[in-house]
C-alpha cells in the first residue's frame, strides 16, 4: 500500500538538516524498494531545503510510522511536523 509522508522542517534548521543529510540518504538507500519517490521541499527560489516528501510502500500505517521514526532527520529533531496519508496512485507518466 502506498503512503505519502510529508515532513516540514523547524524554522532555521538548515544546519541540522545539513549535519544529518548523509545519514538520512544512507537510511533511504537501505530502505530499498519501499521508497517509490523521495525528495526535499525547497524555498520558492530553490536556495534552501525546508522539508521532505516521500511516497513509500508499506503494508499499514503502523509500519510507516515505525519506519519514519527511524529517519536520522526525525531522530535529530529536524521536523516541526510529520503527516502520513494513505495514497492511491492513478497516473504515473514514467
Amino acid at each position: 500500500m502506498l503512503w505519502v509522508v510529508i515532513a516540514e522542517d523547524r524554522a532555521g534548521s538548515g544546519n541540522l538538516r545539513g549535519d544529518n543529510r548523509g545519514a538520512h540518504l544512507d537510511w533511504l538507500a537501505a530502505s530499498g524498494d519501499q521508497i517509490v519517490r523521495a525528495g526535499p521541499f525547497t524555498t520558492d527560489d530553490g536556495s534552501a531545503m525546508i522539508g521532505s516528501m516521500l511516497v513509500v510502500d508499506f503494508p499499514d500505517r503502523n509500519s510507516v510510522e515505525e519506519w519514519a521514526g527511524g529517519d536520522p532527520y526525525a531522530i535529530a529533531g529536524l521536523f516541526e511536523s510529520v503527516s502520513i496519508q494513505a495514497w492511491k496512485e492513478v497516473i504515473r507518466p514514467d
